[in-house]
């Protein structure tokens, strides 16, 4: 867990996905978990590898999402790699399960953190890049990365 800013500490960060995908929209969701994923989730064990959302009878779930299992947890130990049921109110799946079927387009999670004791999913509406458009966004940040070593070299 990384800061703790108006309320906000940081679990975990899909840094992968800006790589991939152009983002278009941001949406907050709550997740259901069991006391041993939210254990584990406290000691930062998440990875975000290959996770994505997908909607099923008029329901949110994120698949794909590898929380590790918590080492005191005992009998009532998860499963790490099972569907999680992402918590959003009924305009909003028809709205992103509308705009995924008609533009090509995924749900992808970005990050997870706590918001007064409660995990959140911060999800992205995300286009796919091309293998071009990657590299261009590597070449436009070294180029800031370089002008910046410049600009501090001055000062």
């Amino acid at each position: 867990m990384n800061r703790k800013n108006g309320g906000i500490l940081s679990i975990a960060v899909n840094r992968k996905a800006r790589h991939y995908y152009e983002f278009l929209e941001n949406i907050e969701a709550g997740i259901v978990l069991t006391g041993s994923e939210v254990k584990s989730l406290r000691a930062g064990k998440v990875s975000f590898a290959d996770a994505y959302v997908y909607f099923k009878g008029g329901e949110a779930w994120l698949s794909s999402l590898h929380i590790a299992p918590y080492e005191n947890a005992g009998y009532a130990q998860h499963k790490p790699e099972r569907e999680r049921k992402l918590l959003l109110h009924a305009w909003e799946i028809s709205n992103l399960a509308g705009k995924v079927e008609q533009k090509g387009l995924t749900i992808v999670p970005v990050r997870m953190y706590f918001r007064g004791g409660r995990v959140k999913v911060e999800l992205a509406l995300a286009r796919g890049k091309k293998m071009q458009d990657q590299r261009e966004t590597l070449k436009q940040r070294a180029e800031e990365r370089d002008t910046a070593r410049e600009l501090a070299r001055y000062k």
